[in-house]
């Protein structure tokens, strides 16, 4: 790939739909229906006259929360760049989430601490919130309702394969005799626990590796009545993040975030040895330590008690350069990069994914190989969001690299401290905190230099 990663990450956040867009299957499979299997079946379905998708679990007509997703209980978050592909695979999704009860709030009505200071507002960006059972029922009935893809309740157990590419899957429905369905193309989203994985292996062909970040996430979320009627303040956003050193008992971050049904969901996340709150008392208790808006939030009428969820690593498979791999197989979502949750990212890069399929497909590709520019899109894509939610350090790479790494945190404080008080250098950073633009625009030596002159105008100030 001849591209900068920025260049190539600018092109895949675009939001027109591609223009071209050949017929390159017969039948094609997608093994799972959550976010990133749904929006993949989407693009699929441009490019093949019957898409499937294997789904184990029974989905409830009224978007209740699904059996195999235990963290959809928990809080989330869709950022602007992912509410921009949505609407690019799905016209017209956001008015539909706005009909069901999600929430659109006008820049004014966000608010963002980091480590207990309040950062700039942002313009002309509109958020959007609901529940995740919520989003992921409109994007499943819009999904469905193409003529050319269909559903299947059914539990994926292996592939087959023909002059080197996937030719087939077996899956058993209902737990009754085995079946298999001929396909010409799979993609995998069964998510962090991807049993692909072990197939292609036990076929003969390379593992992916496996990258883990050990983490130790604990999530607490419950949600509470949001009054409404003439005297009631409008719906707005809090969140809280301590990205520096834990905030009071262990907190990572808070999220305070208006949803469907006139509700809050509230969010508590702790990392590391530190434990949630578990109980109705524990999360009032420590809610009152937060800005006032989340104390007064979990002051109104529980419509659901406090649950927990523990994540204890990040994960991320590595596709590039694998010596033997299938061809007409490739994986998104979780399968590919479960994320750090205290930034939100994981259904907007799942949405990303859609993207990096779409342009895989519609650049002429030799299907008789396996797909290693789609990965290589895909390299790029996990890259740019794979740091920030990891962490990075220096490590035992060396003096060179040590040095290397110091000047990069250098640098970024400098930005960070700049983006409190300069617009400019803000709108940068959530440009790439909200999947806009690549962390590699960061490193704009014109940023840097007007960071720098702005912190010391600062400090003259002071």
């Amino acid at each position: 790939m001849t591209e900068s990663p920025v260049d190539v990450f600018d092109r895949l956040v675009q939001v027109r739909p591609p223009e071209h867009t050949p017929v390159l299957f017969d039948t094609v499979c997608v093994l799972g229906g959550s976010i990133a299997g749904l929006l993949a079946a989407r693009v699929l379905a441009d490019h093949s006259r019957r898409v499937m998708i294997i789904e184990r679990d029974r989905t409830d007509p009224q978007g209740l929360p699904r059996e195999g997703v235990p963290q959809d209980r928990q809080v989330h978050g869709i950022l602007p760049g992912g509410v921009d592909q949505l609407e690019r695979w799905l016209p017209g999704i956001t008015g539909e989430l706005k009909g069901l009860g999600a929430v659109s709030l006008a820049p004014d009505r966000s608010v963002m601490y980091i480590d207990g200071i309040e950062q700039l507002p942002s313009r002309d960006v509109h958020s959007l919130h609901c529940s995740r059972p919520l989003l992921e029922f409109a994007v499943r009935n819009r999904v469905l309702a193409l003529p050319n893809v269909r559903k299947v309740t059914a539990q994926a157990t292996a592939l087959e394969y023909d002059n080197g590419a996937v030719s087939a899957v077996r899956f058993v429905v209902d737990g009754v005799e085995e079946e298999a369905v001929r396909v010409d193309f799979v993609v995998d989203a069964m998510g962090r626990a991807s049993r692909l994985p072990d197939w292609v292996e036990q076929a003969g062909y390379s593992r992916p590796p496996l990258h883990r970040v050990p983490t130790g996430i604990h999530y607490a979320t419950a949600m509470f009545e949001r009054a409404t009627g003439p005297d009631a303040a409008p719906p707005a956003f809090t969140g809280t993040m301590f990205p520096a050193q834990p905030g009071p008992r262990g907190l990572t971050a808070g999220l305070l975030i208006p949803i469907e049904d006139n509700q809050w969901m509230v969010g508590l996340i702790v990392h590391g040895g530190h434990q949630p709150p578990r109980t109705l008392e524990e999360f009032r208790s420590l809610c009152d330590e937060l800005p006032p808006a989340f104390g007064k939030a979990v002051g109104g009428a529980v419509t659901r008690e406090v649950l927990n969820f523990r994540q204890a690593d990040n994960r991320r498979r590595d596709f590039v350069g694998l010596a033997h791999y299938p061809a007409r197989l490739v994986s998104v979502g979780d399968a590919v990069a479960s994320l750090n949750a205290t930034y939100g990212q994981g259904m907007s890069s799942a949405a990303l994914h859609a993207s990096c399929l779409s342009a895989y497909l519609t650049g002429e590709p030799d299907l008789g190989l396996p797909a290693a520019w789609y990965f290589d899109l895909l390299k790029v894509a996990t890259d740019a969001l794979w740091g920030p939610s990891a962490g990075t350090g220096a490590g035992d790479a060396g003096p060179a690299q040590d040095e290397e790494a110091s000047q990069q945190q250098w640098a970024m404080g400098q930005l960070m401290q700049a983006s409190l008080t300069d617009e400019t250098v803000a709108e940068a950073f959530k440009a790439v905190a909200y999947m806009r633009a690549h962390p590699g625009t960061l490193a704009d030596p014109a940023l840097l230099e007007r960071a720098i002159a702005v912190n010391k105008s600062a400090d003259t100030a002071s």
